[in-house]
């Protein structure tokens, strides 16, 4: 790494919203990086079966295609450096990203961190995703097409999770530690009205059961301490997301969950810094909203690099 370099554009992680950032950005001739402080692919890196990306007729590994689109975009010039981002100052330009091995600096910045999903925070809850543990029905909902599954949360994603997973599963129990939905009403009575639906109310999940995958839930409720056992082939934990954004506190604006504000074009507060992916705020969060993303966010950087001084 070159502390002195000048690049066109830096973009600060290296899942599908970044490398595809990374692809439009290199395939237009700027001279970009992608830091990423563990490996290509981020929270998309972790799913082992991928059906909902087009392209792929059979399903795509996530980590397969993480690689691949890191490959792709580094065959149009992209270059790819491991690095852990700890801050920036964007009060002026050329910008300054600042690692833990030294500083970037960058005409202009694509934000593109993510958000990990809220964990239960139970033994075993890691060595379980994929194996009848998800953070996403979306995502991996079809894996249990007539089977018993249960939702823990209470609001707005965990009720469209319990939807459509009703439409998927033989039986959904939503588990919640609150004695109604935080959800607005317009998840209410769809829910109630879903024949498969099941509601458990002020409990909570306090021990995953397994033998090599999920066989059900104990749970513990909140107002008598009394403890039950479900039995099912899933759970999908929908208690939120943390989105990745503690490095650029004070530095852009922030919603009041935490996601960078920026809308459709990807811009945010600071001219020439862009959000790109899971990290900004939006209402659709999937591997295909944040390519999206990534090819908007270089339009955009290439009107904002053409209206600067040389």
């Amino acid at each position: 790494m070159s502390e002195k370099h000048l690049y066109d554009m830096v973009v600060v992680g290296g899942g599908p919203a970044g490398y595809t950032t990374a692809l439009y950005a290199a395939r237009a001739g700027l001279d970009v990086v992608v830091l990423e402080k563990l490996s290509a692919g981020g929270q998309m890196a972790l799913t082992t079966q991928i059906d909902n990306y087009p392209g792929f007729d059979e399903g795509v590994d996530g980590f397969e295609l993480a690689e691949k689109m890191q490959r792709q975009a580094e065959r149009f010039g992209s270059k790819s450096e491991f690095a852990d981002v700890t801050g920036m100052d964007l009060t002026r330009n050329p910008y300054v990203i600042q690692t833990e091995d030294g500083e970037f600096h960058a005409r202009t910045v694509v934000i593109a961190t993510g958000a990990d999903p809220r964990e239960l925070g139970l033994p075993g809850e890691k060595a379980l995703v994929g194996k009848g543990l998800a953070y996403c029905a979306s995502c991996d909902g079809m894996f249990y097409k007539g089977k018993d599954v249960a939702v823990v949360g209470g609001g707005n994603t965990a009720a469209a999770d319990a939807l459509l997973l009703s439409r998927i599963a033989r039986t959904v129990t939503l588990i919640h530690r609150r004695d109604t939905l935080r959800a607005t009403k317009v998840y209410h009575e769809p829910l109630m009205k879903a024949g498969n639906v099941n509601f458990v109310w002020n409990s909570t999940v306090t021990e995953l059961l397994h033998d090599e995958k999920l066989t059900g839930l104990r749970l513990k409720n909140v107002q008598t301490g009394a403890l039950s056992t479900l039995s099912c082939d899933g759970v999908f934990v929908s208690i939120g997301r943390k989105p990745s954004t503690s490095f650029v506190k004070g530095q852009l604006a922030l919603d009041p969950g935490g996601y960078i504000i920026a809308g459709e074009n990807t811009q945010t507060s600071v001219p020439g810094v862009f959000a790109v992916g899971d990290v900004r705020t939006k209402s659709v969060r999937q591997i295909v909203t944040a390519v999206a993303d990534g090819a908007v966010a270089v339009h955009m950087a290439e009107e904002y690099l053409a209206s600067l001084k040389p």
